[in-house]
């Protein structure tokens, strides 16, 4: 009898940065993510394509998790439209600021407290730091091996997996044990759009904030006991049709405060600068010190450099 196999994917909810402008940019050089849209981050989608993939042959579950504000539930919605199976939101303020040490010492409590998993899947990066730490630092935490730049299953036999992985001017074939980390890379596969019927099933699925603000936004003249009465109803209604997210904060994980947040953040950013490449045409430096040195000096005049 064949296995099944039970998959976390790491998803993650990340600004646009792909057109910043000086509106994006607070005084102190941070992007202010209130000003930029917020998308799926692009190589998470590449993670969950190979986990429904790997369910759809060999069977199994697939579990979406996130850690972020409640809007980040968005992206758990999109998960459950492609195919997931469940979908969990770590939110909690107590978690702000946190860098990639804090994010994957949170996240690695949250798969502790999942349970039972066989491979977990990561998009490669985030294009809001482009790191690429969380995947790795989160199977150290684990305790479990890793494959980083993952393009595809080549054998999977019983608790032992042959994975293809790119290594920039070529590939190699890596075995190993599970349970497997991957970070999966934008050449992995083509992610698959939502689902029609799965978004009619779920677009209405929520955490308890997420019903909070709904029931705010739509009794904004209401008393707090009716606002509480009207959130216990509509709570009640998504539990009856299974389409009330999971939303755990870091209690629910048994998280050492210690190690998320700013406390547990070594990382600090001193800034974050836009550069603007406005120059038309091209300009011909002479392969000589002294044009080096005209180049570099031009740079700077025009603060690319500075």
């Amino acid at each position: 009898m064949e296995l099944a196999y039970d998959s976390i994917v790491c998803v993650k909810q990340v600004p646009d940065t792909s057109n910043i402008t000086g509106e994006a940019m607070t005084p102190e050089g941070t992007v202010n993510r209130a000003a930029l849209p917020a998308v799926f981050n692009p190589e998470d989608l590449n993670a969950l394509e190979a986990a429904l993939e790997l369910r759809d042959q060999h069977g199994g579950t697939v579990t979406a998790i996130t850690m972020g504000p409640p809007v980040a539930s968005e992206v758990l919605r999109e998960c459950l439209y492609r195919g997931a199976d469940r979908a969990v939101l770590i939110t909690d303020r107590r978690a702000a600021a946190s860098d990639t040490l804090a994010t994957s010492y949170i996240l690695s409590r949250a798969v502790e407290t999942i349970g039972r998993y066989d491979f977990i899947f990561c998009g490669r990066q985030a294009i809001d730091g482009d790191t690429a730490q969380v995947g790795p630092q989160l199977a150290e935490k684990l305790g479990i091996a890793q494959v980083t730049y993952f393009e595809r299953m080549v054998e999977l036999n019983n608790r032992t997996a042959r994975v293809r992985r790119n290594v920039g001017n070529g590939w190699e074939i890596l075995e190993a044990e599970l349970p497997l980390l991957f970070t999966v890379t934008d050449l992995a596969n083509e992610p698959r759009p939502p689902g029609a019927r799965r978004v009619m099933r779920y677009k209405r699925a929520r955490t308890m904030d997420g019903v909070r603000r709904d029931v705010v936004a739509a009794m904004p003249n209401a008393d707090e006991q009716q606002q509480e009465a009207e959130w216990a109803k509509r709570l009640e209604s998504l539990k009856m049709g299974q389409l009330l997210l999971e939303q755990w904060d870091l209690d629910k994980v048994k998280a050492d405060l210690r190690w998320c947040g700013v406390t547990g953040s070594p990382t600090k950013v001193h800034r974050v600068q836009s550069i603007v490449l406005t120059k038309e045409g091209h300009t011909e430096v002479s392969p000589t010190e002294a044009g080096i040195r005209e180049m570099v000096h031009e740079l700077i005049e025009d603060r690319t450099f500075g």
